[in-house]
């Protein structure tokens, strides 16, 4: 398993447009995802511990942040599933009905829109502004394989809250870590 750490965001850089198919059975596109005051694509998988380690509190957060500041959020799972089969599509709904999903779990089969948006681990965060610019490409918060301390910083939510509130998102910004996406062979 593979660490890696996401670059620095490019403030203003366009979300590309997708359409991928959800654990609900709906065909989900960037416009449809959209929130209000902005959309969180997030590139996440079932067996990344990673992910794992801050998957409640990213539910938890992706709800306030939805119902208290209009941003929406989808979250991608571009990993080759023939290599991980906890990262099948019926894992996937497995996951999202577990945790209570409110926000899209889709898959991207062909792994074209984790190469569109160059998504490089999971979890592996893109926060845009209702004008669909990058505003933040930073970590959840300081947990790594294990869950940070009770009372660390909400980086992610901080960050999105402030774009909804201002469409601009934080100067400084951590990257997020975590397993490097898992490719399919060429």
């Amino acid at each position: 398993m593979v660490s890696l750490t996401t670059p620095v965001c490019d403030f203003g850089w366009k979300a590309p447009d997708f359409s991928l198919p959800g654990v609900d059975g709906k065909l989900w596109t960037l416009a449809g995802a959209m929130g209000a005051n902005g959309v969180l694509v997030m590139f996440i998988c079932n067996h990344c511990p990673y992910v794992k380690a801050i998957l409640p509190r990213l539910v938890r957060d992706l709800a306030q942040l939805k119902q208290e500041h209009g941003v929406n959020a989808v979250a991608i799972m571009s990993n080759d599933p023939a290599e991980y089969a906890e990262d099948s599509f019926d894992n996937m709904k497995r996951v999202a009905a577990e945790f209570d999903f409110s926000f899209p779990y889709v898959i991207d089969e062909t792994q074209a829109v984790a190469r569109a948006y160059g998504a490089v681990c999971t979890p592996d965060f893109f926060g845009f502004n209702r004008r669909l610019e990058l505003q933040y490409r930073g970590r959840f918060d300081e947990s790594k394989k294990e869950t940070a301390p009770e009372g660390a910083r909400r980086d992610l939510y901080e960050a999105m809250k402030q774009v909804a509130q201002t469409q601009r998102g934080p100067v400084e910004q951590f990257p997020s870590m975590g397993c490097s996406i898992k490719w399919k062979a060429d």
